[in-house]
């Protein structure tokens, strides 16, 4: 009876899993047809990369920010940031170190690294918080992105860009950033309350395009991009990134999660993301600033289909080992 209870409870975690994660594929998809259709044009990926990059994640941004009420706990608002950013460029610099024997152009190189690092930190984990915890976690989850998005918009892509710091310090200066810092000095000021109403509930409207308006280009990409797989230096590449994201990094999360002394909800955050594969953003990104767009979507695309059976059993071991 025992065997036959626990079995039906790593089913209905499997389930709540996939669950989540369908959603990401089915608009992905949508776009895959869109490209092949030819209802969204090769041409007109670059104005609605502008859009995406330039208003629909920083709308998506200054929503989760402002006001959120996780800030209230000092623990969160300075530990998870800084978590999410030490988690990025420790996974972005083990996947450099791991990629020195990656044959082609240094781009090739550069986007893997970043493509592994970079994890989920918004389409998958977001509704596992909300489902398998609760609010809480969810808002210092967003609070840890702030980290994530730090990382990823300043050393990532520095890293992608492939050149120094003199030369690409523009490139600190992009929307993402700036609603950052921004939103933050606003709650630090008390000055959210007095944000209107309609700025609200326009950002809030805008934002909740960013995630499917984003997964729609990266189908388009994927559908442009669907020969490489065919590529046999891709394979060990995938498999490298696979055993990296899904193997080696989970490890050195949970390690962080078990023995960093913070609140139970951002162990919870690290537990989940210990979980997650490479995000799907970066192959806009890569292709938005010049890295290999066909490394980060073979990258994104392996990890995400083994993820689909990793995903519960990391967190299912996480929380267990963790004391969650």
């Amino acid at each position: 009876m025992c065997r036959v209870r626990s079995g039906l409870i790593r089913v209905k975690e499997f389930l709540t899993v996939l669950y989540a994660v369908l959603p990401v594929f089915c608009i992905a998809g949508i776009g895959v047809v869109m490209r092949l259709i030819n209802w969204l044009t090769e041409e007109a990926d670059a104005s609605l990369l502008r859009v995406t990059v330039n208003l629909l994640i920083p709308c998506l941004i200054f929503d989760s920010i402002l006001g959120n009420p996780a800030l209230g706990v000092l623990s969160n608002v300075v530990l998870a940031p800084m978590v999410g950013l030490f988690t990025v460029v420790l996974g972005i610099v083990i996947a450099y170190g791991a990629g020195a024997g990656l044959a082609g152009e240094p781009a090739r190189r550069r986007t893997f690294s970043f493509a592994v690092g970079v994890y989920n930190y918004g389409y998958v984990p977001l509704p596992l918080a909300l489902a398998l915890f609760d609010r809480e976690t969810a808002g210092v989850l967003f609070v840890h992105n702030v980290g994530v998005e730090a990382g990823l918009w300043t050393f990532g892509l520095l890293l992608l860009s492939g050149t120094s710091w003199r030369e690409s310090w523009r490139k600190l200066l992009n929307p993402p950033l700036i609603v950052i810092v921004f939103t933050l000095a606003l709650n630090f000021l008390g000055l959210d309350e007095a944000v209107p109403e309609f700025v609200r509930t326009t950002t809030r409207m805008l934002g909740q395009c960013a995630i499917p308006v984003g997964l729609i280009l990266i189908g388009a990409t994927v559908a442009d991009f669907r020969g490489e797989f065919r590529a046999v230096r891709g394979r060990g590449e995938m498999a490298l990134a696979c055993l990296l994201r899904l193997g080696v990094l989970p490890v050195l999360f949970l390690l962080l999660a078990k023995y960093l002394p913070c609140s139970i909800e951002l162990k919870r955050v690290i537990v989940l993301e210990a979980a997650m594969p490479a995000a799907v953003f970066p192959i806009v990104i890569a292709k938005h600033y010049g890295g290999d767009t066909a490394v980060a979507l073979r990258v994104v695309i392996s990890t995400s289909v083994v993820g689909l059976i990793t995903i519960p059993l990391w967190i299912r071991f996480g929380m267990n080992w963790v004391g969650l």
